[in-house]
């Protein structure tokens, strides 16, 4: 079996450098044409995606034949007080230093830290692999894929070194080992 995670196209806040993980925008007319020139699978029958509207509308454009499968847990981390501002922004904010400084792996005030956001996306990645059974075609946000890719890609890397550009991800072969899924050959996308 095969999955591909692909990040959504590209919305005001991302063009801004804004954290955006809860706020449900919507692509900005540049990620929209961007996405449009990438070339379209008219044989993809399902897509899964992120509740959020950047991601159903980059599935739409890539995979317009495509059932969307809805799943919920895979939305972005909340990053509560910091949703809609830029690190610029917060240089002088001390709750936002503390968080940074430590990695960005507390809590978020208002939102999530990162074990509460690995936790929901591995759970919700895990159900959909094992109900799906056949290769699988993702589109998410940035942050799903690189949690995704820290939790199960093998060889093991860093959570940042899985950071991926919008309309890019990637493909990967998952095998079960133990009982646990595995990404093998994690790699680019074209």
């Amino acid at each position: 079996m095969r999955i591909k995670l692909i990040r959504h196209g590209t919305t005001a806040g991302n063009a801004a450098r804004r954290y955006v993980g809860k706020t449900d925008e919507p692509l900005c007319p540049e990620g929209r044409e961007a996405a449009e020139r990438k070339e379209k699978d008219l044989l993809l029958d399902r897509v899964y995606v992120s509740p959020l509207k950047r991601a159903r509308e980059t599935a739409a454009i890539l995979f317009p034949n495509a059932e969307q499968i809805v799943v919920e847990n895979l939305h972005e981390m909340d990053f509560g007080a910091f949703e809609g501002r830029t690190a610029d922004e917060m240089e002088h904010d001390p709750a936002y230093r503390a968080w940074v400084e430590n990695r960005c792996t507390g809590v978020c005030p208002g939102g999530e830290s990162q074990a509460v956001f690995h936790a929901r996306v591995g759970a919700a990645f895990t159900e959909t692999v094992q109900k799906a059974q056949r290769d699988l075609t993702f589109v998410v946000h940035g942050g799903v894929i690189m949690s995704i890719l820290w939790q199960f890609a093998e060889p093991k890397k860093d959570f940042y070194e899985w950071g991926v550009q919008n309309l890019s991800g990637y493909e990967a072969d998952v095998s079960v080992r133990n009982g646990a899924i595995v990404l093998e050959n994690a790699r680019l996308l074209p």
